[in-house]
């Protein structure tokens, strides 16, 4: 079995890029587009399917207090969409008049949905929290306002213009060539519980020497034959995870970062398709298992997993 790309990694829709400039258009674009809402948490109305799953809720353009930033996503099938930002209070009365709905966060809903949802959401709550942290100039302090639809921010005193970042960062699947992988955990997940290793890359660092430097700081491992898999977008608050394989180099004795990891461990191919099985059931067994979860489907990293638990790695 081919394991499937990462769930947020697929692009679906024309991003148009060429409109962005285009007020006439735009405007014309609006009334007859459909409107990804969220809040300044990035959360965003949701639905339940018969199934229970819960699938983002587009809005009609008359649904939209006429204040809120448009920000243009793209286009599907000519339809455009577009994404706002409503505060909290007025999602929270939109909730109340939309009997059935729920304002969930991507992590909470991303599991269930479509490849459509997904770009949307990623791309609308990549640019809300974009705009949050750059209302004012890098440069000299002054305040920034948005143009081109949202998509990038002109300094109000001396006119420079300002695009959204994306901060890469490397996330891997350590294996010892045969039968077994490195999986830790961080001090912020619960017992049991573990996911491959991750880290930002650094300034002036590549990709390759980024993954071989992080997994050595969090558990003393050396590493060879890395190799590039896949990428998703993470917007929390704009990270781009890009997804290696990597084989031990070496003694695979552990020594962790008290910091950043609360354990690790060398996990054989039966122990992690069974924390799978565990994970996609949404059963914790008894905490004598040391590996009794892994990420959801949900997640790049399990998108890497699977990879090797498939031997496609």
């Amino acid at each position: 079995m081919t394991v499937p790309p990462p769930p947020l990694s697929v692009t679906t829709y024309d991003r148009a890029t060429q409109y962005r400039t285009d007020e006439d258009w735009l405007a014309a674009a609006w009334e007859r587009s459909r409107v990804v809402a969220i809040t300044e948490r990035s959360t965003a109305p949701t639905a339940a399917a018969a199934d229970g799953s819960s699938h983002l809720v587009l809005r009609a353009p008359g649904e939209i207090p006429a204040d809120a930033p448009r920000r243009f996503l793209g286009l599907v099938d000519d339809v455009p969409y577009f994404a706002v930002t409503l505060p909290l209070d007025a999602a929270a009365e939109a909730a109340g008049e939309a009997a059935g709905e729920q304002w969930l966060s991507l992590r909470d809903f991303g599991a269930h949905a479509d490849e459509l949802e997904s770009g949307l959401i990623v791309s609308a709550i990549a640019l809300e929290q974009w705009h949050q942290r750059h209302g004012h100039c890098p440069r000299c302090g002054a305040v920034t306002v948005e143009a081109q639809s949202g998509w990038i921010r002109v300094c109000t005193e001396d006119d420079s213009v300002h695009f959204p970042r994306t901060d890469p960062a490397v996330i891997m699947l350590v294996h010892d060539g045969g039968d077994r992988a490195l999986l830790g955990r961080g001090p912020q997940w619960g017992e049991g519980r573990f996911s491959t290793l991750a880290g930002f890359v650094e300034p002036g660092e590549s990709l390759e020497g980024a993954v071989a430097r992080e997994v050595f700081e969090e558990v003393g491992v050396k590493v060879a034959d890395v190799r590039y898999l896949a990428s998703q977008p993470w917007p929390f608050p704009a990270s781009l995870m890009l997804g290696f394989v990597a084989r031990l180099d070496g003694d695979p004795a552990i020594t962790l970062d008290p910091v950043e990891m609360a354990d690790a461990g060398w996990f054989t191919r039966d122990e992690i398709s069974q924390a799978a099985d565990w994970t996609d059931e949404e059963y914790m067994p008894e905490p004598d298992r040391r590996l009794r979860a892994i990420p959801p489907h949900f997640s790049i990293s399990r998108y890497l997993i699977d990879k090797w638990l498939a031997h496609e790695v």
